[in-house]
């Protein structure tokens, strides 16, 4: 890890064995599946789910400051803890999470690499108790909008052909696929990509074998080389609902530098249905 950008933001398995029981560490698991952390997860760990908990019950729209503060504070989460993150599908909604943090401006963020999958696999300790911590008084800084990107501003990038990555499956990006199987609810009228954008699926940034991020090298290769993705330049990445997406989003930002990477979280559900905006197929 030590040649990422950022390696500090990246945990390994026994690091986080190691701080099972310090009182300054708060391990949070996100997961597509809504029941899995019920069947067992790392002890100590609190349930973080992404529909339940970090969405607005009402809009299309994630939870606000004053919702995320009552989160926190529910969840024994003080300004100087360090939360870890990490769920299935190789840190997909992890990696939201921790976005999510950082939007609302929690300091001390890190993911475990290689999430549920790798924990499970090392036969590490599984606990079916659901903890519970005493209740802080958390304040959340000010959203940070540099790390966010709203479809006007995506327009935008667009007519001025900025970088924009597509991180969903050549099927998705090509408008064969309409509507995933076993997603209705990601569902769009229309099918294809954003004009310009560029299919890079998230998955290529990931080992399969233990579901870790691949090393720096390669990733370099595959975002700089392979498709030419400048650093030092705005990239916006986007999937159907900006879960896939905060996983490139972290990937870009804190493994290789990128100096100024948003998630588009609107993503294909907003573009697909929005009147009017321009789509690319094939």
């Amino acid at each position: 890890m030590v040649d990422y950008a950022h390696p500090e933001v990246l945990v390994e398995t026994e690091w986080v064995a190691r701080h099972l029981d310090d009182p300054k560490v708060r391990l949070a698991e996100s997961n597509e599946d809504y029941l899995l952390y019920d069947t067992g997860h790392i002890p100590g760990a609190v349930k973080v789910d992404w529909f339940t908990t970090l969405q607005d019950p009402l809009r299309r729209e994630f939870i606000d400051k004053a919702g995320f503060e009552r989160l926190c504070s529910t969840l024994g989460i003080d300004r100087d803890t360090l939360v870890v993150f990490y769920g299935d599908r190789n840190n997909w909604f992890a990696c939201y999470a921790f976005w999510l943090f950082e939007y609302y401006g929690h300091p001390q963020l890190k993911i475990l690499n290689g999430g549920r999958m790798k924990w499970f696999k090392e036969n590490r300790p599984v606990s079916m108790e659901f903890p519970k911590f005493p209740q802080t008084n958390y304040k959340a800084s000010k959203p940070d909008l540099s790390i966010r990107a709203f479809r006007d501003q995506v327009l935008a990038h667009v007519q001025q052909h900025g970088a924009l990555v597509d991180v969903r499956s050549p099927g998705e990006y090509s408008g064969e696929l309409l509507h995933m199987p076993n997603y209705p609810q990601e569902g769009a009228m229309r099918g294809g990509h954003i004009p310009g954008a560029m299919n890079i699926p998230w998955s290529q940034a990931i080992d399969e074998i233990d579901g870790t991020f691949k090393p720096d090298e390669e990733l370099t290769r595959l975002y700089l080389g392979k498709h030419n993705l400048d650093p030092k330049k705005e990239t916006i990445a986007y999937c159907r609902i900006g879960e896939r997406s905060s996983h490139t989003w972290f990937v870009l930002k804190y493994l290789l530098g990128f100096e100024n990477v948003r998630n588009y979280d609107g993503s294909w559900t907003e573009w697909g249905n929005l009147v009017g905006a321009p789509i690319e197929k094939g």
